[in-house]
This record gives structure tokens, sequence and C-alpha cells, in this order.
């Protein structure tokens, strides 16, 4: 229990027994004469001379709630607050550190970090996601100051640690021998979420993740919680691990992952440390072509139905749409038969298979260079096919990339000692509750 709030629930305790005895008198519906401005907040905790206050906590925590679409009942919100709580007690740690080492963030690079969040996770511009923020109860504050963070700490790893840790070509090379007598097995793109525990607090930790899972399961941002939440090195990446083999992970772990699905949610496991929680993002065969990494040349044709159509004549039209694209002789055919039922054609030359929808990923790459997916859609979304004007396949890797197996070894090794570096800051932190 927080102090302040232990204190506050010992003093109602004292004010009801003064009550009863008769040495107070207390009005039921007290009038304050002076208000509290609710601009002013109040320090919650002060890391080592540094403030976080109650607002920096609700800022924070909007940004949860807004990627897991709103969907958080009032206990699982207090419980976020003492997570975000301490989650923002870290990153003041990790941002006093690197000002100690004399590691500068300049403020290009956060706005450079910015811009790409922007872009790449909300489609618009800077000015767009600010108001974004402002209108989810966040700011554009609080997220540059995680990103300043996230900058701070990363680049005091690569200083202080990762010079320290050594990877031998031996090593490389005993695990490409690994991979090569395990063609043809599967690997996995995996997202963790990393929670340490000790044997203090670890009932404490795994309600947490419990809590965290079940809200996963309910529609949260995994890369959301992963950024929030994660203690492992690859939270500034949404968790991603990248592609693995089941023997590059501890047994509990791996075990777990062979039983999933793509898309399946697996946790939490105890391992060595404390908590994961796995998503498993994907699965290829190890040094084997996948046909999904095929680019295709697609034509999509649509047509809309006007508002108030019925289901007997949606039906209807989607029949003869149907009809008319059996008699498509090719990609060089179907925009006069498009133009004749009214249709439209998207072009798409650069389509990968995998980032199509996962219904539609085989059908496509059973077609046949002309042939068309049967009509799908929806009254509202209208009814579309696509047909397949080309097709490039992937060529198989001949041997694995040495320095990428290389890299993938000494970031474990880097994010094992920067566990090891944060329980050091925190052992060591001057900590004053308000």
């Amino acid at each position: 229990m927080l102090p302040l709030l232990a204190a506050a629930l010992s003093l109602g305790s004292v004010a009801a027994a003064q009550d009863e005895s008769g040495g107070l008198s207390l009005p039921s519906n007290p009038q304050f004469f002076v208000k509290e401005d609710p601009n002013h907040r109040k320090a919650t905790v002060v890391v080592n001379g540094e403030i976080v206050t109650g607002t920096d906590v609700d800022q924070r925590v909007a940004l949860i709630v807004a990627a897991s679409g709103g969907k958080i009942g009032e206990e699982e919100l207090k419980r976020l607050k003492l997570q975000v709580l301490r989650n923002l007690m870290d990153e003041a740690l990790q941002i006093q550190e690197a000002k100690v080492q004399e590691i500068s963030v300049d403020e290009a690079e956060v706005d450079q970090t910015y811009e790409r969040i922007a872009r790449q996770n909300f489609g618009q511009d800077p000015k767009a996601m600010d108001t974004y923020l402002a209108k989810i109860g966040s700011s554009p504050a609080s997220l540059r100051r995680q990103i300043r963070g996230e900058l701070s700490w990363q680049r005091l790893l690569r200083r202080n640690v990762q010079p320290f840790v050594n990877v031998s070509d031996d090593e490389v090379r005993d695990v490409i021998k690994r991979m090569q007598e395990a063609k043809g097995t599967e690997e996995y793109r995996v997202g963790e979420i990393f929670l340490s525990a000790t044997d203090e607090n670890k009932a404490a930790v795994l309600e947490n993740a419990n809590k965290i899972v079940e809200q996963l399961r309910q529609g949260g941002s995994f890369q959301g919680y992963a950024r929030q939440f994660s203690e492992a090195s690859t939270a500034a990446v949404g968790g991603d691990l990248g592609w693995i083999r089941l023997g590059q992970l501890p047994p509990e772990l791996g075990n777990a992952l062979q039983q999933l699905q793509s898309g399946q949610l697996v946790g939490p496991i105890e391992t060595r440390g404390g908590f994961s929680i796995l998503l498993l993002i994907d699965k290829r065969q190890v040094l084997t072509a996948d046909p999904r990494d095929a680019l295709l040349s697609l034509k999509q044709v649509s047509i809309s139905f006007p508002k108030g159509t019925t289901e007997p004549q949606a039906a209807a039209k989607a029949k003869q749409f149907a009809d008319a694209m059996k008699g498509a002789r090719g990609c060089g055919t179907v925009d006069a038969i498009a133009q004749g039922l009214g249709a439209e054609v998207v072009t798409n030359e650069q389509m990968k298979a995998r980032d199509l929808p996962g219904q539609l990923q085989q059908m496509v790459l059973g077609l046949s260079m002309g042939e068309t997916t049967p009509p799908f859609g929806s009254i509202d979304d209208g009814v579309r096919v696509l047909m397949l004007c080309g097709r490039d396949d992937p060529k198989a890797s001949a041997d694995p990339d040495f320095d990428q197996i290389q890299s993938q070894i000494e970031e474990e090794r880097v994010n094992k000692r920067a566990q090891t570096y944060l329980r050091d800051l925190r052992r060591d932190a001057v900590i004053d509750y308000d």
C-alpha cells in the first residue's frame, strides 16, 4: 500500500473514533471556502529529486486506455496507474543515469522519432497526432518524454553494456550450423512482454501479468502494452523479438509457442527472473522460401450498392457481377468488362501475399494468371474480386546472415545485463512519496 493511502486510511479511522466520542463536530456536507485548483497537482513521487506528478501518470495511462479501445474497468484502471507510476520512476532513473554518464539526446532526435511514430502508427503528421493525444487525455510532452527515456537508455546500454558483451565467431558459426541442420523446420516471429520478479514480489507481478493478458484478450494493443510495461530491451519496438527458433528460447517458452497459431497469445509463463507473455506474430520454415513472400500483381474489381439496397437485390447484382467476371480472359480484358458493369478497378503491382488478409492469402496463392477469387464483401462495403496478373516467387536464402545472427545473440545478452543495471539503479535511488 502506498504511504499516502495508508496515512489517509489511518486518519480516517482516527476521525471516526473522535466523532463517535463527541470530541469533534463535523457537518455531513462540508462547504469549503478555498477550492483546490485542479490544474495544480501535488507530486505523486520524487525520484532522486525529480518530481513525477499525478498528471504525468494520467497522461501516460491515457495512451494505454486508447490502445485498448477504452475497454478498461475502474479496478483495472487503478492497477494500471500503479504500474505506470513504476514505469515513470524507471524512466526517470534511466534519463538521470544517462545525464550522469554525460549522454545526451538532442531535441531533433526526439522530434524525428515522434514524427516517425505519428506516420507509422497514426498515418498522419505530428500536428494531427498532437491533436489526437490531447483528445484522449494525454499530451505530446508525455509521449516525447517516453521517447527521450527510450533513446537515453538505448544509448546508455550501447556505451556502458554492449561493448562488454562478446560473441565469438565460433558461437555464431555454431548457431548457423544448427540452423542448417534444422532446414525446413519452423521458426517463429514473436512478440514478448517481460516482467521481472523476485521471490518477494512474485505474487504481485504474476497478478499484474494476468491482468495484462486479460486486457490483451479483450482487444488491447500488444505493441502498446509492450512499450509501457515490458522490461525487456525490445519494449521500444513493441516487444518484437524478430524471427527465432524454438531452440533459442528457454524450454518453457519454446514449448508454449509450439502450440500456438499465428495471432495467438500465451502467458504469463514463469521464466528465470520473471514472467513472459508471448504473442505469435507469424511462423515460417527455416532457410526455406515462404510462398507468402511472393510478390503479386493484382487487380481489384469492385461494385457498390446504393443506399437502401435489400439483400435479395444485392445477391442478384452480385451474381451478375460474378458471371461477368468469369468471362474475363486475363488482366488485359478486365478493365473493359468493369467499365460495362460500372465497376471500379484498382491495380497493385507490389503486393506481398502475406500482406493480404489471412483468408485471402492461400486463395490468391492458388490462382493461375488471369484467374479471380470468388466475390466477397457485404451490402455496406460492396462486392469485389481479386484477379492475379503476375507473381514473382521468393528465393530461399542459401545461408543464414552471419551478422544478423551475431547481433541477435548480442541483443539477448545486453538485455539480461540491462535488467541488472536497472535493478541497481532502483536499489540506490532516493524515493520520496507525497
